[in-house]
């Protein structure tokens, strides 16, 4: 499954750089950089020092993993781990919060687990790196890299020619909205106008990441959030997934699929690229090709 996943994320990626797979050569990355924004799926130890029980640097997380538990809420590499890797990085890239000493020119990853497009999210657990914190600190280190190319401008041609990944929002489902007991998220928006709210929020880091010389995005869509075992024991039936959080999922889907194509139609004159990564519609591929159940699109 891992291998199925990997080929069809770097699909896209591929196709994003503009670099074809028989063009490549072994041992050299096809874009020079990657920035990474997210949540847990990407976090690779940026909560390590935070005041917050959402951690993952001890065992059995990192058991498959040769540098252990880093603070990766998986057994071995996450999702964009092996992006990197497909993508021709020798290492992997670094989290914000331990990068003295490290190469930034080839990339930061400022995820952290818990957090969300809204800044809120996930302080249930203790401290977040929210997106608009994590856009804060990727400031910081635009900063850096203008010091070590010698200006800003050189900085800003370099930066254009990196990769950024964002895959973020499912906490702003589970970890706020469909967790009324502490958060009010729920009495104050619908559903719908919430996931509009998302998506506005979204969009203005977006465009702040492209003033300072973003170019190339692939954005991951949400996954069935409600085929997690939190939401499954929380709103499932008899251990089905719960419906309301798939289609609330499905929706922000569109409505970010959508906002894609609104930015590449209203970027392309900067030579930007903007591509949505379907992640739900990897999950019913996945699960038709090698067996699943309770996995099931949305009409």
């Amino acid at each position: 499954m891992a291998c199925e996943t990997k080929s069809w994320l770097v699909m896209f990626l591929v196709f994003l750089v503009a670099n074809c797979m028989q063009h490549c050569v072994h041992g050299v990355s096809q874009v020079p950089c990657l920035f990474i924004f997210g949540d847990s799926m990407s976090d690779s130890g940026n909560n390590n020092e935070l005041p917050t029980t959402s951690k993952s640097n001890f065992r059995p997380y990192g058991i498959d993993f040769p540098l252990g538990p880093t603070g990766r809420y998986t057994n071995g590499r996450t999702e964009i781990d092996i992006i990197t890797q497909f993508l021709g990085f020798e290492k992997f890239i670094p989290p914000f919060a331990n990068t003295s000493g490290s190469d930034i020119l080839k990339g930061v990853n400022y995820a952290s687990g818990g957090s969300g497009i809204r800044n809120e999210t996930g302080w249930h657990y203790g401290a977040a790196i929210g997106l608009g914190l994590q856009l804060a600190n990727h400031r910081v280190i635009v900063s850096e890299i203008a010091t070590k190319l010698g200006s800003p401008d050189l900085a800003r041609q370099y930066l254009e020619k990196c990769l950024y990944y964002v895959n973020i929002g499912s906490n702003d489902y589970m970890g706020n909205y469909f967790l009324p007991p502490f958060y009010p998220t729920s009495t104050i928006y619908t559903i719908e106008e919430f996931t509009q709210v998302l998506i506005e929020e979204l969009s203005l880091n977006l465009q702040a990441l492209h003033d300072i010389g973003a170019r190339k995005y692939a954005l991951a869509g949400l996954g069935l959030i409600g085929c997690t075992p939190g939401m499954v024991s929380a709103h499932g039936t008899n251990g089905s997934c719960a419906e309301e959080q798939n289609l609330a999922a499905f929706n922000f889907n569109n409505k970010l699929k959508a906002r894609v194509d609104q930015f590449n139609n209203d970027f392309y004159y900067a030579n930007s690229k903007f591509i949505f990564i379907n992640t739900q519609a990897l999950a019913i591929e996945l699960r038709d090709k090698y067996g699943g159940s309770n996995l099931r699109p949305f009409q």
